[in-house]
């Protein structure tokens, strides 16, 4: 089944052209429970391995913050996400490679106090294929390790709302508080960025901005992906609940919890208090370096 996002409440160019030049394309993922194989697109499912390749481990420094350290290491790590080309073919995909596969450490580490991700690009050209289930570290928080989901790739339209230059936002901050009045629609709930698993687009901070600067060129990195804890929260869910899954009678909200959240976060991750883990590439070194920031509410 497709995922559909409803179009967009309002004409955001019409009432703000300001922002005309500031959209971005993203991809909503949609992640929901299923059951994929290692030549699908998914979260939290199994990836594509080749035989003589070894499992990564993280031998890292773990925080005892939220949860505790691991019973042994270094520590295996776990699948967050796995994308083809055939997918979702607007990622900046290096030179022989089509797919995109994301790994993270699911214990808490320095500076972010957060999984660390770990990217891996690969060719789907693999011949000789490692037959495994990922192992699972002992004692990973349970909601740092997604459950497997398949994915429901929708290309969409994202304005900036953190992501604001300031004179810009100070500049539309009446205007903005004029359309919620009239419409109830607000800009930066309903308008501007899609939260959830996506590609692309602007990070859906939940704090000030914090993008990463590239140690080897000093230039802003490009934001490639965000794993977010949620597709919606309890203002947004009237944007960017996809028609599919708005339910006959009343509204998302009014599910049984155990419905509700196979809609809202399906792989059942939940990022300190519904934060996200935002991942950003260099395009301009060979090498494409990565960073990644965290946040929550």
């Amino acid at each position: 089944m497709t995922r559909t996002t409803p179009p967009r409440p309002v004409d955001i160019e019409a009432f703000f052209p300001e922002l005309a030049a500031l959209r971005r394309d993203a991809v909503r993922l949609h992640p929901r429970a299923g059951d994929p194989g290692i030549r699908d697109s998914s979260v939290g499912g199994p990836l594509l391995w080749p035989e003589d390749e070894a499992w990564p481990r993280c031998d890292e420094e773990h925080l005892p913050v939220a949860f505790d350290t691991p019973e042994s290491e270094p520590v295996p790590l776990v699948p967050v996400l796995q994308l083809y080309a055939a997918d979702v073919p607007d990622l900046p995909y290096p030179a022989g490679s089509d797919v995109l596969q994301v790994l993270w450490c699911p214990f808490e580490h320095e500076p972010q106090y957060a999984p660390r991700p770990r990217l891996r690009w690969r060719s789907s050209a693999v011949d000789t294929l490692a037959v495994l289930d990922a192992p699972r570290p002992v004692g990973a928080p349970d909601d740092h390790v997604p459950d497997a989901c398949v994915v429901h790739p929708e290309r969409i339209t994202e304005y900036p709302s953190w992501d604001l230059p300031p004179e810009l936002s100070e500049a539309l901050r009446e205007r903005f508080d004029q359309l919620e009045g009239r419409t109830g629609w607000a800009y930066q709930h309903h308008l501007s960025v899609a939260g959830g698993i996506k590609t692309g687009g602007y990070p859906d901070w939940t704090q000030e901005a914090d993008w990463p600067d590239c140690a080897g060129c000093d230039r802003r990195m490009e934001h490639l992906l965000t794993v977010g804890s949620v597709e919606f929260d309890g203002a947004s869910w009237r944007s960017w609940l996809p028609e599919e899954d708005r339910p006959k009678a009343g509204t998302v909200l009014d599910l049984p919890y155990e419905e509700r959240m196979a809609v809202q976060c399906a792989p059942g991750l939940m990022l300190g208090d519904m934060g996200g883990i935002y991942i950003f590439e260099c395009l301009h070194c060979s090498d494409r370096p990565s960073a990644y920031r965290f946040d929550c509410s």
